[in-house]
């Protein structure tokens, strides 16, 4: 069995190397004001090993910038994530590594009753597609907390004839797996199998409910992978709130989340990366764990 390691949480770690206050914009400030602190970013994850990097766009869909007076930068930073991205793999010379377009919730994370109708979903996420396909491998359709959320970045995702994973984000603490929306993981997962995607994750939850909702992502019989954060918890943030509002957790250093992500790997996880203040330092130690068990190509 072979790992695809992705990269790790970007907005989170891009924040402590900024100078800037955090803002609801958050990562999407930095990408307008420090794109070297992206590009640098980028690379360190590749040298740690993530043969797939994920575009720093999570928080500019057209919804959050224009209820933050930054609609008109929507093409800019999208382009300047792009050349940010293609730039630290360029300059690296390393085979193998992918870019992912990002389709994150256009409204607010881990909130799915802010989320636009289907049909206004959909066309957000079509001009995200549209000026991201031309220059990444596949999308990931990430942090889905209901299933018109990702039904929506499905649809709009699988127009780009791209390779389309999806990852939803689970309730912390319920059993069985329910999304943030309170349906049900395996209802989620049975209606995502329609749209033929090419692999289905779990992101942006505690790695203990991952390591306890992986029954439900194998009906479908595809490529499954994870990647957790490492918050207290993600309560605290309202829409239009910053990430000031959330507290990482002081347990989940490099070897404890390897831990967990070995855990997923005996059960099936061919895909495994990191979410929000999972860093470069866990990927290395990923990377060197799997490279020991003979799981990368």
């Amino acid at each position: 069995m072979s790992i695809t390691i992705l990269d790790g949480g970007m907005g989170q770690e891009l924040l402590r190397r900024s100078k800037r206050e955090a803002t609801p914009l958050w990562s999407a400030d930095v990408m307008l004001n420090e794109p070297h602190l992206v590009q640098d970013l980028h690379r360190e994850f590749i040298e740690s090993g993530a043969r797939v990097i994920t575009l720093n766009t999570y928080t500019a869909t057209p919804q959050r910038l224009e209820r933050d007076g930054a609609l008109q930068h929507f093409e800019r930073l999208h382009k300047s994530a792009i050349h940010a991205a293609q730039e630290a793999v360029k300059s690296l010379g390393v085979a193998g590594v992918q870019i992912a377009g990002c389709l994150p919730p256009l409204v607010a994370s881990f909130r799915p009753e802010t989320s636009p109708s289907f049909e206004e979903s959909v066309e957000g996420y079509r001009q995200i597609v549209n000026v991201q396909s031309t220059d990444c491998d596949l999308f990931i359709c990430e942090t889905m907390s209901s299933i018109n959320e990702a039904r929506a970045a499905c649809t709009a995702a699988m127009e780009s004839q791209k390779p389309v994973w999806v990852s939803f984000s689970v309730n912390d603490n319920t059993t069985p797996a329910q999304l943030r929306s309170g349906e049900l993981l395996s209802d989620a997962v049975k209606e995502i199998g329609t749209f033929g995607v090419d692999a289905i994750l779990l992101n942006c939850c505690h790695p203990e409910i991952i390591d306890n909702s992986w029954e439900y992502l194998q009906a479908l019989g595809i490529p499954t992978g994870a990647y957790a954060n490492a918050f207290k918890s993600v309560e605290p943030l309202k829409p239009g709130g910053t990430v000031n509002d959330l507290q990482a957790r002081n347990d989940m250093s490099p070897e404890k989340y390897a831990q967990h992500a070995l855990k997923w790997v005996e059960m099936g996880a061919t895909i495994i990366g990191g979410c929000c203040e999972i860093g470069p330092k866990h990927i290395e130690l990923l990377h060197q764990k799997f490279s020991e068990l003979g799981m990368l190509d």
